[in-house]
């Protein structure tokens, strides 16, 4: 989507110019899953599609909001009607934002605002943190509010946590307004401190797809909760302030101490083991074996199917027939219950391998998937 169409779908819809365009990244997880409201690693990377705001300030105290991608009109809202779970559409996403401001007591008069997305909905690859991002980058520029990029994923953290009513960790929102072109970011999500690993697969001869295998999933539904709800327990119940306290040397005795309550224990060792893959996957890419983190992609998605159970059989198949086809790993990504699936593959492979997944798919009776190269791309900017 070009910052020139955004900025003439802009113009038609407000009759003025805006006062500039900004673009925010969804993204993919490599590896890190269901770790970041536990307080521990993730490593994800910015994927090429965006959304794209043009935006300009208001003095009057409304927010005129527009979707080049949902059925409607311009939607007005009064910013000081603004309340938490009021909005059960999209337009929750960046009111949410816009309230999380003012309620942080930054400066925010109103503002007219026009979206369109490439980045695939209910996809599992952070459609609404792109959202929220591009619109608080947009105002953090045009206020003059001199936030930081951790501070304005915070910021959208807090908006999507609050005001539409999703539990999610801090991820997403971090890795649309930080990651950076080329690399993989490691993520300590208690302290925020960041790292960027180079990843550029194309010079090694492999490629990462993604397969979204079309199944839409629903953050703000119950099963999200009640597994963040059973990590809590966990945490709660081994005395520590969350599950990334508990060492990976001592997640068997860890268990034991738990007794026969077999839900939380299958939550804790998924996080557990979960925290410990990321780190093996960033000591990998920093001594160039690369392709070794392809079992380690694979444990983890059994991790999330059998331990955390949040997989389901379109995922399943697709893990299982992209192995089969000679991948060197795979697995479900994102808050799972459907979205998409990343296939470390050879180069030369890739044609093999999505050919593979999509007669699977096709011979199963299921929707057939959308499968692309996931290229490691810059985070949130300004680009007009």
């Amino acid at each position: 989507m070009g910052a020139q169409q955004v900025r003439d779908d802009f113009v038609r819809l407000y009759g003025a110019e805006p006062e500039g365009v900004w673009a925010a990244p969804g993204r993919v997880n490599l590896i890190g899953e269901h770790t970041d409201y536990n307080d521990g690693f993730v490593m994800p990377f910015a994927l090429p599609h965006t959304a794209v705001a043009a935006v300009a300030r208001r003095t009057d105290g409304l927010l005129r909001l527009h979707s080049a991608d949902v059925e409607g009109g311009v939607t007005q809202l009064r910013l000081d009607d603004l309340a938490p779970e009021t909005d059960k559409g999209w337009t929750a996403y960046p009111a949410g934002v816009v309230w999380a401001l003012r309620e942080a007591g930054h400066p925010v008069t109103g503002a007219d605002i026009h979206l369109a997305s490439t980045v695939p909905a209910g996809a599992g690859l952070s459609s609404s943190a792109a959202l929220e991002v591009v619109v608080a980058l947009a105002l953090n520029d045009l206020y003059e509010l001199g936030l930081k990029g951790w501070q304005l994923a915070r910021l959208c953290q807090r908006a999507e946590n609050v005001y539409v009513g999703a539990p999610v960790g801090i991820m997403d929102q971090t890795a649309s307004a930080c990651c950076t072109d080329g690399h993989a970011l490691f993520l300590d999500t208690r302290d925020l401190s960041q790292k960027q690993i180079p990843f550029d697969l194309a010079a090694e001869g492999m490629r990462l797809l993604v397969v979204d295998t079309r199944v839409k999933h629903e953050h703000s539904t119950g099963e999200y909760g009640k597994r963040r709800a059973g990590c809590e327990k966990g945490a709660a119940l081994l005395g520590v302030d969350a599950l990334r306290d508990v060492p990976y040397a001592e997640l068997d005795a860890a268990l034991e101490r738990l007794g026969d309550d077999e839900e939380v224990r299958r939550l804790v060792r998924h996080v557990v083991t979960e925290d410990e893959r990321v780190e093996r996957v960033v000591a990998l890419l920093e001594s160039g074996d690369t392709r070794a983190i392809g079992p380690v992609l694979t444990e983890g998605h059994a991790s999330l199917r059998d331990d955390f159970r949040i997989s389901c059989p379109e995922l399943d198949l697709v893990v299982d027939t992209a192995l089969a086809a000679g991948a060197l790993g795979a697995r479900m990504t994102g808050g799972g219950f459907g979205g998409s699936a990343i296939v470390l593959t050879e180069a030369a492979d890739v044609d093999t391998v999505t050919k593979a997944v999509e007669e699977a798919f096709a011979a199963a009776g299921f929707t057939a998937p959308r499968v692309f190269e996931a290229v490691p791309s810059p985070g949130a900017r300004r680009i007009g």
